[in-house]
């Protein structure tokens, strides 16, 4: 990972801006979801990084429904340490994130 600032948030439209900049997509790990109505596991799809194949992308409705319903926040980083845009994030929960702030 690299070594630039992290940030931690919960606001859909701050996340949805990180991503939609670094070309990503919400995504879910295919074989996780319960049922049509709940998506599996979270993670940002980046075309052309690890994920293809195992990845089904979903609404933003039904990304934030999760994340929302998972009590996730969000940790992301703007650059790397040498100034470049990163594309480094995950879900933490947001007891360990009040923890971190």
């Amino acid at each position: 990972m690299a070594s630039g600032e992290q940030k931690i948030t919960t606001d859909h439209n701050e996340i949805k801006k990180w991503i939609e900049k670094r070309g990503g997509k919400p995504a879910t790990v295919k074989g996780t979801e319960k049922g049509k109505e709940h998506a599996g596991l979270l993670r940002v799809d980046f075309p052309g990084y690890s994920g293809e194949g195992t990845l089904e992308e979903i609404t933003w409705d039904e990304f934030f429904d999760k994340f929302d319903d998972s009590n996730l926040a969000f940790l992301y980083q703007e650059t790397t340490s040498d100034g470049k845009e990163s594309r480094f994030s995950k879900f933490i929960s947001r007891e360990t994130a009040s923890k971190k702030k």
